[in-house]
Formats: structure tokens, sequence, C-alpha cells
């Protein structure tokens, strides 16, 4: 169905305006980012197929421009305005991380990393610089490796802690396979 020959009040944009963001279905809300489909392929199967190929917004939300242009229907514009999304998500998830004091907790650790090191194909060694209250100085891949490994020095971790003058470490290291 195009999104013509809905009623106004049930069109995405309509919808939302009128309702807010939590009135449309996951499905709805791409469609309104997507705009239109292909010939014989409207812009809610699209949406759809977006969907299921990247398995919701979390795996969309971990995907690269790369991984989007084996959708057909997804050229360049709308390759370009998904990534612009993502990254703007991947923002605002990340912005109040980096100013309150929130590597309290493991789970918090684990969330901030995979917005960072979760999209990586070759393997990372970062590390979570963190002060006395452990809030963050930085987040530093410091070790880069193919897709199987990596080598870790670790005087260059102990130096690079003392030169940010950090109160804590946390080492970390995606594995791609994973």
């Amino acid at each position: 169905m195009s999104l013509k020959d809905l009623p106004a009040e049930m069109r995405p944009r309509e919808k939302l305006l009128a309702r807010g963001g939590a009135a449309l279905s996951d499905v709805e809300l791409l469609a309104l980012l997507l705009r239109t489909g292909l010939p014989g392929k409207g812009v809610f199967d699209l949406a759809e197929q977006v969907l299921l190929e990247f398995k919701g917004f979390a795996g969309l939300l971990q995907a690269e421009a790369a991984d989007l242009k084996r959708i057909k229907g997804l050229g360049p514009a709308k390759r370009a305005e998904i990534a612009a999304v993502v990254e703007m998500a991947r923002r605002a998830l990340a912005q109040p991380l980096r100013a309150a004091p929130v590597f309290d907790a493991p789970q918090k650790v684990k969330d901030y990393l995979a917005l960072h090191l979760g999209t990586r194909a070759q393997e990372v060694f970062a590390l979570l610089f963190l002060d006395g209250q452990h809030r963050l100085i930085a987040l530093e891949e410091m070790f880069h490796g193919s897709l199987t490994q990596t080598s870790v020095y670790p005087r260059e971790v102990v130096r690079r802690a003392l030169e940010l003058n950090a109160g804590a470490v946390i080492l970390a290291h995606n594995h791609p396979l994973c």
C-alpha cells in the first residue's frame, strides 16, 4: 500500500505530528525516513525488509553505511540519511556518558563499548581512562589487529594512563567474530 492511498490521519508523518513518535510502529517510523519504495514494493514493505534484515533498530544501529548496500531500494541518498540518523543516535547515547560518573556498573561499561566498538570488522584493543570518580577521561583504541588477532604492549598502556593522570583504567577488547 502506498502512503498516498492511506487516509491522512494514518500516514506516518501526520500521525507522528498529531500523536508523537511513540504512536508509530517501527515499520512506520522507518518508512517515514525512507519516504518512497520501489516500483512494485511500497515504502512499508521496504521498511519491513530493512528491519528484518538487521533484526530491528538495535541491529540497524550497529550497521555501517556499506551494510545497507545489500538492500535493493536503498540508494546513496537513503543510505546516507539512515547512516546520519544512526550516527545521531550513537552520539545522543554517548553524550551523557561523557560528563557523568556513570561507569559504576559493568553493564554501563558494556553498553558504552558496544556503541563504540561493536561495528568493527577487525580486532581492537581499547582503553577507557577514568578519573577518580570513574568519569571518562578518554576512550582510546590503542592497538589494532587483523580479523583474528592483535598485539598488546603493556608498557604503552601504563605510559598512556600516567600521561592522562587516570585514576582507573578499563581494558576492552572486541572480537569481530562474536
